[in-house]
């Protein structure tokens, strides 16, 4: 996943240094010259050294060619205006900001971003859970957000239609609970096959949901 982030302070850096971690392809925004400097030499990815909010900017970052953009400077004005722009001017399919105000978060929400956080720790799995793993719904936030049950719609064309459980090298920390097929509740075993159309019930760390997805062949 190709991820535009705008703003490289502890919040970006920690952020970006994330989603390399987890595979995906970062670009950082940032008008600090000695901040772009420090993100470019720690975590060698390209660095615009730049506003954010502005379209040049944004283009030198690749965003025509972006799945995301996560607006995260210190300036809740700057997170909206990028995410409105990546939105309106590029058709960018999903935006989060950080809001730094909590009060903002539903003037963000009606203006347009899609994900307005202020919670930053949790940034990351969201965007993978919202955008990377779409096919996974969460249903239900389990013991402060470290983990959830989840729904998974196996799509048509299954590139492993037919693979039985025992097949599967799932996460440790994931646990299929149970599959629903043309109505009929399953229980999962060993030797259960994972087919096209099939709902799954899933608890696992949030950490693996990317794993997890990867595993399923759901990317």
């Amino acid at each position: 996943m190709q991820v535009v982030v705008v703003g490289g302070g502890k919040v970006g850096y920690y952020l970006t240094q994330t989603l390399l971690e987890h595979g995906h392809t970062p670009f950082l925004i940032e008008k600090k010259k000695e901040i772009c400097l420090r993100v470019a030499n720690d975590l060698d990815i390209p660095v615009i050294c730049a506003d954010g909010t502005s379209v040049e900017a944004l283009e030198s970052a690749g965003i025509r060619q972006a799945d995301a953009l996560i607006g995260v400077t210190g300036r809740d004005e700057d997170n909206l205006i990028a995410c409105q722009l990546a939105k309106r001017r590029f058709g960018i399919k999903r935006t989060v900001a950080r809001v730094n105000n909590p009060k903002n978060a539903k003037v963000m929400k009606r203006l347009g971003v899609d994900i307005p956080i202020s919670s930053t720790d949790n940034i990351a799995r969201l965007l993978e859970r919202e955008v990377d793993t779409s096919a996974i719904k969460q249903l239900l936030s389990i013991n402060r957000g470290e983990a959830s049950l989840s729904e998974l719609e196996i799509p048509e064309g299954f590139k492993k239609n037919g693979i039985r459980l025992s097949e599967l090298r799932l996460p440790e920390e994931s646990v299929l609970v149970s599959i629903t097929r043309d109505g009929e509740l399953i229980i999962p075993r060993g030797n259960t096959q994972i087919l096209s159309g099939d709902k799954i019930i899933v608890i696992c760390h949030n950490r693996v949901i990317h794993e997890l997805s990867r595993m399923l062949g759901l990317e």
